[in-house]
Parts: structure tokens; C-alpha cells; sequence
């Protein structure tokens, strides 16, 4: 019987570990892909305090380390459930497991949003990426199309800039909307091709199912582009439907946290970017997870 389930192992996830074992309460960490969460596909991160740069990757890393050398326990396992059991509550996995704890902290963070176009989910993977930093290099001296125009999309630009022939840029509102800094890293460079105002229509593959291109709308005329791959950066989603009984979400399927963190079920709290808020940072997740921990020691002590 742990203290405290957390599923998630991004920052708001490994934040409450490590507050809950300040605490001296048991916690576990479970996981579904990788811990540290969205931030370890940035290749370099500025705006986390007491860090000026370093890697998302590097970051996740010493979190989990962290939360680990404080006595925390992490698996890696998809949570698919949770139920209620008297003063507990069993979260069940995909893998079979069954884990007991007196509380549960869901940090379930949120995946990467599609366009839903014919034969997409057959090209991820392949010829569609979501991170620069995994795939960047498979598009060496090639030509890439990046939808999207907000602060991730530049960021996963900023890298490709440097590795691809050529960088074709697609946003659907009529600018972009990336901070200052990044628009300038990545306009200035001589093999980017900015549009705005576009719509992405569809995949073009060739007879044996390989990309080959995009066909788009730009000021009401279809165009179509020649590339050897396409990264999307068109937003995020939660994963939360499976806890709906537990915590009430919004018409977007976010939590709706409670007193910052609390949800309609005594002894489970949100925490992270799984949760309805104005600013999805770092340092707002970690933020979550600590008020999320100490709400739950606090509830366990009540017990």
C-alpha cells in the first residue's frame, strides 16, 4: 500500500514524488513512455529558474533522478484505471498490474495533437514526426514541411534549420504566433519558407504508401509541395477520459482542479498540464505537483 500513486512522470508528476517523500509518505510513479515528460523533446530550454539553458532531455533526467534518490519508486506502465476501495484506491495498467495507494495524483500530462487527414496515422512514425530532436536527423539536406507556428513548432525549427536543405513553414492563423526570439532564430535563416493563413488538405504518398508531399490552401488557391517528411506542432490534447468518474473535465477533456488541485473525489488530486489553466509551463507543472503532494499528505494524515 503506497501513500501516493502518481500517474505521470512528467514535472508535475515527479514534483509531487519528491514533495511526497519530504513528507516521508511512500510514492509511486507510473509512466506511460518517457519520464520527464513533453520537455524532453526540446533541445534547449531557457526559462526553467536556476537553469540558463539545458536540454529537455537533461532536465527530465535529473528530475527523475531526483524524486528517485529521495526514495521514490517509478514504473514504466500505462494506467488505464483507477477504483475506489474503502479508504483506498487500486490503479490498474495495461500490462496487468495492480497498485494500492491511500491517494492518487493524476498528472497525466497531455499528447500530441493530429490533423486528422486520410493516411496520417499510417505515416506517423515513418515520414511524420512530432520532435526534431529524435528525428531531426533522418531529413538531413532534405525538405521538410513544419505545421504549425506557435513556440513549439520554432522550437523543433530552431533545430531543423541546422540539419534540413530546406524548412517549409505552415500556419493556419494569419501569423505567427511563436515568441520574438524564436520567430527571429528561425525567419532569418536562408532555407525557410514561411506561410501563414494555410490549410493542410492532405498527404501525398506515392504507389507504395511513402510520402511524397502536402497539398495545401493559401488565400483560397490549392498548392502542393514536395517533402521527404513533416513534423507536427499543432497543439496538444489530454488523456483523461478514463478518470471522468473521479475528476471533472471541461469541454476539451481537461481537468477542472478544485482549490488549485483537489477534485470531487476525496484522496485524488490533478496536477500538470492535464489540468484547464491559462499558462502550461515547467514551472507552472511543478508548481501543481507540489500544491498536489501536500494536499495529499495532508489527506492521508486525516486518514
Amino acid at each position: 500500500m503506497y501513500d501516493m500513486i502518481i500517474v505521470g512522470g512528467g514535472p508535475a508528476g515527479l514534483t509531487a514524488a519528491i514533495y511526497g517523500r519530504r513528507n516521508m509518505k511512500t510514492a509511486l510513479v507510473i509512466e506511460k513512455s518517457v519520464f520527464g515528460g513533453q520537455i524532453v523533446n526540446s533541445p534547449k530550454v531557457e526559462n526553467i529558474p536556476g537553469f540558463e539553458s539545458i536540454s529537455g532531455d537533461e532536465f527530465g533526467d535529473k528530475l527523475l533522478e531526483q524524486a528517485m534518490g529521495q526514495g521514490a519508486e517509478a514504473v514504466l506502465e500505462r494506467v488505464i484505471s483507477i477504483a475506489k476501495k474503502e479508504n483506498a484506491f487500486v490503479v490498474s495498467t495495461e500490462e496487468g498490474s495492480e497498485y494500492e495507494g491511500k491517494t492518487v495524483i493524476l498528472s497525466t500530462g497531455t499528447t500530441h495533437r493530429t490533423l486528422g487527414l486520410p493516411g496520417e496515422e499510417d505515416l506517423i512514425g515513418t515520414s511524420i514526426s512530432f520532435c526534431a530532436v529524435c528525428d531531426g536527423d533522418f531529413y538531413r539536406d532534405k525538405t521538410v514541411v513544419m505545421v504549425g507556428g506557435g513556440n513549439s513548432a520554432f522550437v523543433e525549427s530552431a533545430l531543423l534549420v541546422g540539419i534540413v536543405k530546406k524548412l517549409i513553414l505552415l500556419q493556419d492563423l494569419p501569423q505567427f504566433t511563436a515568441d520574438q526570439k524564436l520567430q527571429s532564430q528561425v525567419l532569418g535563416s536562408a532555407n525557410v519558407e514561411p506561410h501563414v493563413g494555410t490549410k493542410v488538405l492532405a498527404y501525398e504518398t506515392d504507389s507504395e504508401g511513402h510520402l511524397t508531399g502536402v497539398t495545401y490552401e493559401e488565400n483560397g488557391e490549392k498548392k502542393t509541395v514536395t517533402c521527404d517528411g513533416v513534423f507536427l506542432a499543432v497543439g496538444l490534447v489530454p488523456e483523461n477520459e478514463a478518470f471522468r468518474e473521479y475528476a471533472n473535465l471541461d469541454n476539451r477533456g481537461y481537468f477542472v482542479p478544485e482549490n488549485v488541485c483537489d477534485t470531487k473525489t476525496p484522496g485524488v488530486f490533478v496536477a500538470g498540464d492535464c489540468c484547464q489553466k491559462t499558462l502550461r509551463q515547467v514551472t507552472t507543472a511543478c508548481a501543481d505537483g507540489a500544491y498536489a503532494a501536500i494536499h495529499a499528505c495532508d489527506y492521508i494524515n486525516n486518514l
